[in-house]
């Protein structure tokens, strides 16, 4: 009788494990709240309050070059902070996360102005490619930053 019973409960068990197990192993916790605003880089300035600091982030397209076009990353905050850095992360396709620090080239009435320079890795198979700007604090991802700041490149060579 106990054997039957064991016999039951493994049969039932692999049966839950068949069903339930490949969704289970499946699932991926997104680290992106939902509620982040998406903002395209790409049709003007992003605007939005941190902690009670307004920042204000914009790209303009430089040149192509042999590497590809070159983006110039501006960041205005009243925030203090001594080092910034801006993490790509291809958002339509994951290439990899690419720092891109951050100089602080001035301020204008106590709002600082930190910029970057930066070539876009691209995809041979598809050079048209969405990328997310993360930004970090030094080394320390900066969680708390409400938009998510995309922009396409149109990653052509020279």
């Amino acid at each position: 009788m106990l054997r039957a019973l064991a016999v039951v409960l493994v049969i039932i068990g692999g049966v839950a494990a068949a069903v339930f197990g490949p969704k289970w192993l499946m699932s991926v916790t997104d680290p992106e709240p939902e509620s982040r605003e998406v903002c395209e880089l790409d049709r003007g300035p992003c605007q939005w309050k941190m902690n009670g600091v307004t920042w204000v982030a914009e790209l303009e397209r430089g040149e192509i070059g042999n590497q590809g076009r070159e983006y110039r990353l501006r960041l205005h905050t009243g925030a203090g902070t001594d080092r910034l850095v801006a993490v790509l992360r291809g958002e339509s396709m994951y290439l990899g996360e690419y720092p891109v620090p951050l100089s602080e080239t001035g301020s204008d009435g106590g709002i600082a102005i930190w910029q970057a320079r930066f070539t876009a890795p691209f995809c041979t198979v598809d050079p048209d490619m969405t990328w997310r700007i993360d930004l970090q604090q030094g080394s320390r991802p900066m969680d708390q930053l409400p938009v998510k700041m995309m922009f396409q490149a149109d990653n052509q060579a020279g």
